[in-house]
């Protein structure tokens, strides 16, 4: 089975533009099967936002609610955001397992620049240093089994934002960066980042098996 993969590099858009775009495109697969899946790769300015399983003294007063699973979250430039929009077929309707093709994909990634990552048990996400720090978020949403948000790799942003809030429930001194695991002179530009997650998300179904996609990549293009 092959499904065109249309990835997507919207640049730096602010928060509500690039929600619209998402429910856009998840309304319009909802409503017709046959169009393909997108990855929409962006930065985001700051911006606070937090999902259902947020507590109300985690709440900045300006963060944005949303939908998505997960706790209070910060974005800003320097953190590579990504949106998979994909039509869970069926039998494969398992968010679960979803997650952990999200923190597997981003793994790989991040082997790529030579940072030892991986999973830290009953917390979603990528860790580095044996689980003490996060280095990526996810939080998902699905509707009418179409996905939507996604992971926040930091890259190279400031961190200093993270204070005002516990970032997923945890303290926000375990929020780390692929800057602060490999230094000023050995962080990769993001663009660079942006290749290597091209790359991993066109060549991994998560549906198991030989990847799915032919991919189009419209790289610094928002529409087609």
């Amino acid at each position: 089975m092959t499904r065109p993969l249309v990835i997507r590099d919207l640049g730096l858009i602010a928060y509500e533009a690039a929600y619209d775009e998402q429910k856009q495109l998840v309304a319009a697969k909802r409503s017709d099967e046959h169009l393909p899946d997108y990855l929409l790769l962006l930065e985001h300015p700051e911006v606070y936002t937090h999902g259902r399983k947020s507590k109300p003294e985690e709440i900045p007063n300006n963060a944005v609610e949303i939908e998505r699973g997960g706790q209070a979250t910060y974005h800003n430039p320097g953190q590579l955001v990504g949106y998979p929009i994909l039509r869970m077929e069926p039998g494969h309707r398992d968010l679960h397992r979803y997650l952990r093709w999200l923190e597997d994909r981003l793994i790989a990634v991040l082997m790529q620049f030579g940072i030892a990552a991986g999973r830290r048990e009953g917390a979603t996400g990528v860790w580095v240093e044996e689980g003490a720090r996060k280095i990526a978020s996810i939080g998902v949403a699905v509707s009418g089994w179409v996905t939507y948000h996604g992971f926040a790799l930091n890259v190279c942003n400031d961190l200093s934002g993270f204070q005002r809030i516990q970032p997923c429930g945890f303290d926000s001194r375990v929020m780390t960066s692929m800057l602060q695991s490999l230094g000023k002179a050995h962080c990769p530009p993001m663009d660079a980042v942006k290749a290597a997650v091209r790359q991993e998300f066109a060549s991994f179904s998560w549906m198991g098996g030989q990847p799915f996609w032919e991919t189009t990549d419209l790289g610094s293009t928002a529409y087609v």
